[in-house]
C-alpha cells in the first residue's frame, strides 16, 4: 500500500518560496505518475503538478513559471519548489498517486487518485 507523506509548508509573505517534499513508499505501480494536489478554504481540490515515469512534468496554468515539480533519482521523495508565491496560493497541499487522462477532459492531462498527509501552506500579503 503506498504512503505518502508531505512536508516543508510554513508561512511566509508574498513573494517568499518554500519547498514542499514528500516522502514516499509502497508505490510500484508500472503506470508512473505522482503528483500535487491542494485545497485552499472553502474550495475543491486542484491539481497542481505532475510527474511521469520518464521525467516527464505538467504543472497547472495559475503555477506555471513560479512552481516546479521534481524527483530523487531513487524516487522516493517528490518535491514542489514554490516561488512568487502569492494569497492565492494558501492552501493544503498534498502528494498523491495520479493516472494519465486525455487534456481535452483534464487540463493537467492526469487525474489524481490516492493522496497521503497533507502541510499547510499559508501567503500573506
Amino acid at each position: 500500500q503506498v504512503q505518502l507523506v508531505a512536508s516543508g509548508g510554513g508561512s511566509v509573505q508574498e513573494g517568499g518560496s518554500l519547498r514542499l517534499s514528500c516522502s514516499i513508499s509502497g508505490y510500484d505501480s508500472m503506470d508512473y505518475c505522482l503528483g500535487w494536489i491542494r485545497q485552499a478554504p472553502g474550495k475543491e481540490l486542484e491539481g497542481v503538478a505532475a510527474i511521469d515515469g520518464d521525467h516527464t512534468t505538467t504543472h497547472a496554468e495559475p503555477v506555471k513559471g513560479r512552481f516546479t515539480i521534481s524527483q530523487d533519482d531513487d524516487k522516493n521523495t517528490l518535491y514542489l519548489q514554490m516561488n512568487n508565491l502569492i494569497p492565492e496560493d494558501t492552501a493544503m497541499y498534498y502528494c498523491a498517486t495520479c493516472h494519465q487522462v486525455p487534456k481535452k477532459v483534464r487540463r493537467l492531462g492526469v487525474d489524481f487518485d490516492d493522496r497521503g498527509q497533507g502541510t499547510q501552506v499559508t501567503v500573506s500579503s
